[in-house]
């Protein structure tokens, strides 16, 4: 018998959630109506079949990729999946805060990058002298354009153009008729706008000059002040004075940095005025706020233009004491008064409220600072000489700003070259110098003679060695990269003499010797406004670039070293020993064991022991440089170091015990920037 069951079915439709058809059930009561009227029929027997039930295996259904929001849904409240997921979320964010820390951390130790004025040389180029462009003898804007991958060469990326404002040229161009315009001898606004343009092209940079003290009596003010018109009237210094029989009577005995009185009678305004140099560059009045606004208004115009900074010369000579005194006298018993060195100059340099003047142009020049990478630099060129004292308040104070750095030109005045006196005008400068402030060397200028006529041929090298290893920033005047000489004051022509400049500074001015070829390739045309040195064709550029032991390739090569090697772009300086012949001195840095020391001979030949005065020193050190290429990649013994006369060694060692770290040599170590290296993350720190 089989037995059909409905209740051993394992699910019903119902629990399947199927749909119920009312059309079965109306066929199942016919069915039963078929069924009662037959019922006297024979059936068969009942049939029970007994099914067993069957579990039924749910489908589980892993994650998978593109599964949808329902099914992810399903899995993201699971624990195992809940607790990774927080624990990879709070991970994030403390390696977030981690990293801000670590950035805010690194912020605040690291010391600030060193400025673009600060980096680099400064190159000085005498436009007149540099490049002719366009055959007249006259050096232009386009030649310097022309020569730019020169400076690139040198690993510079500063350049410094002296004064080529419109000008008589009768100071070579430092009595400015027109400071708005370029001077025709070198070219045009659009020559200078190009230039300006190729040199940011080749990521360099440009300073100025500006001479604000005075103009030219051809600048239109002083026209206008001559006559007394407006405002123009008091634009310069103007006193009353007598002149009988063609003698001037002036109002004191108040004289000119070029010699003879500094009033000059004017036949149009009858008075005198005031000059501190020559007689056709009369002073501006710098107590009249309309002046000081025309310099404001030129400072901001060539800002504008594009350039980078400016050296302002001669403002030591901006303001004058009112009351006229008579100036002490050096002899006290002088009787003609003739010379500028025959007097104090207590009442026409450095009066008060100067400072307040020079604080106003930096004022200015910080307005056109404000964008990043665009900071105008600001040098003051004034030459006290025997007052450090004076020379150092051009930085400023800590609080209020002045120039970045007033040029310094104590190896130029040097009266005697030796290892004493070089180390006294290092050491002066950074004894002298303002905590936290940048210094600054130069070996020459347009007003002076260079190196080899200075003090020697032989000592060239050495020079540019010293001058490249020093810490700050270095100046080199054009030419003194080949070692460039003077041309003998016997080679001035005669029309320059008679024409009324500076004769005295000419010979350092000669052309720039490029190549072996007629006028050193400074000019195609047939002649140059000076003449070139005769010995161009062995010291210039073409010759000396093919040299491995030229002036040329030392120079590169200092510079390379002063650029890439740490210790020696803002390392500590630490001096070590000095005597008639030799000046030694260290570049070091905390954090590296590498050091630079400096074995410069400014004397006759000389040995030094270097272990007898730092025993701690290593017993050899390595040549790196040498004015003597034959010796670079020696090992030396620091018991007897040998140095000929003009020699320069820049030797290098390891060691764990830095000089400044030593008590002994507590002040005389110097650091203007100071940093430390750390090996681990190879990066520079402030607090060591």
């Amino acid at each position: 018998t089989v037995e059909v069951e409905a209740r051993s079915l394992p699910m019903e439709l119902s629990e399947k959630r199927g749909v119920e058809n009312n059309g079965f059930v109306q066929n199942e009561a016919f069915e039963d109506e078929e069924a009662d009227a037959s019922s006297q029929e024979e059936m068969p027997g009942k049939c029970t079949v007994v099914v067993d039930p069957m579990p039924v295996e749910e489908t589980v259904v892993k994650p998978y990729a593109g599964m949808p929001k329902e099914v992810l849904l399903q899995f993201s409240s699971q624990a195992r999946y809940r607790v990774t997921r927080e624990i990879l979320f709070w991970l994030i964010i403390a390696g977030s805060i981690a990293l801000v820390c670590a950035t805010i951390a690194i912020i605040a130790l690291s010391p600030k990058c060193l400025d673009w004025w600060q980096a680099s040389p400064i190159y000085q180029i005498y436009p007149r002298s540099f490049k002719d462009s366009n055959m007249d003898g006259n050096g232009d804007l386009k030649g310097i354009q022309e020569k730019l991958d020169h400076i690139t060469y040198l690993n510079i990326k500063t350049i410094w153009i002296t004064s080529f404002f419109k000008s008589p040229l009768k100071d070579l161009g430092y009595g400015a008729e027109d400071f708005y315009d370029i001077d025709p001898m070198f070219g045009s606004m659009r020559d200078f706008e190009n230039l300006l343009a190729a040199i940011h092209d080749k990521g360099l940079k440009v300073i100025i000059d500006l001479i604000p003290n005075h103009t030219s009596d051809k600048h239109r003010w002083f026209q206008l002040s001559r006559n007394r018109t407006g405002k123009y009237t008091d634009y310069y210094i103007w006193q009353d004075c007598t002149q009988a029989a063609g003698i001037v009577t002036p109002p004191n005995n108040w004289v000119s940095v070029f010699g003879g009185s500094s009033w000059q009678f004017d036949d149009v305004r009858k008075q005198c005025y005031f000059h501190q140099f020559g007689k056709e560059q009369p002073d501006l009045n710098f107590r009249d706020p309309a002046v000081q606004q025309e310099i404001h208004d030129i400072i901001k115009f060539w800002l504008g233009k594009g350039v980078d900074g400016f050296s302002f010369g001669a403002v030591k000579f901006l303001l004058e004491a009112t009351h006229l005194r008579d100036e002490p006298l050096v002899k006290k018993n002088q009787a003609n008064i003739t010379a500028y060195s025959q007097l104090y100059h207590d009442y026409t340099t450095t009066q008060v409220g100067l400072h307040d003047i020079i604080r106003s142009f930096r004022h200015t020049m910080n307005e056109f600072s404000t964008e990043p990478g665009r900071y105008r630099f600001m040098g003051s060129d004034d030459d006290e000489k025997e007052d450090i004292e004076a020379t150092m308040m051009y930085y400023g104070t800590t609080f209020i700003q002045e120039a970045d750095f007033p040029f310094n030109f104590n190896l130029i005045n040097m009266k005697t070259l030796s290892g004493n006196s070089v180390f006294e005008a290092v050491d002066s400068w950074m004894k002298n110098m303002p905590a936290g402030k940048w210094p600054n060397w130069a070996v020459g200028s347009p007003n002076a003679a260079r190196i080899s006529t200075r003090i020697g041929k032989e000592y060239i090298n050495v020079m540019n060695m010293l001058l490249l290893t020093l810490p700050g920033t270095p100046v080199t005047y054009y030419g003194e990269e080949i070692g460039m000489e003077n041309i003998a004051s016997g080679d001035v022509s005669e029309e320059l003499v008679n024409s009324g400049l500076l004769v005295l500074t000419l010979p350092e001015k000669s052309p720039m010797q490029w190549d072996g070829k007629v006028n050193a390739g400074f000019t195609e045309g047939n002649s140059s406004w000076l003449p070139v040195n005769s010995n161009y064709q062995t010291v210039n550029v073409e010759v000396q670039s093919t040299w491995s032991n030229s002036t040329l390739s030392l120079y590169r090569a200092l510079t390379w070293l002063r650029n890439n090697e740490l210790p020696m772009n803002r390392g500590w300086m630490c001096h070590i020993w000095n005597d008639s012949n030799v000046f030694v001195y260290v570049r070091e840095l905390d954090g590296l064991d590498g050091v630079f020391m400096m074995v410069l001979n400014f004397g006759q030949e000389s040995t030094t022991d270097l272990k007898a005065i730092a025993p701690h020193l290593p017993s050899e050190a390595v040549v790196r440089l040498s004015t003597h290429s034959s010796s670079a990649g020696k090992v030396v013994n620091t018991k007897l170091i040998k140095t000929e006369m003009g020699e320069g060694l820049v030797l290098e060692y390891n060691t764990a015990k830095p000089f400044h770290t030593m008590k002994a040599f507590q002040g005389k170590c110097f650091v203007a920037e100071k940093a430390c290296y750390s090996k681990a993350f190879n990066l520079l720190y402030m607090n060591c």
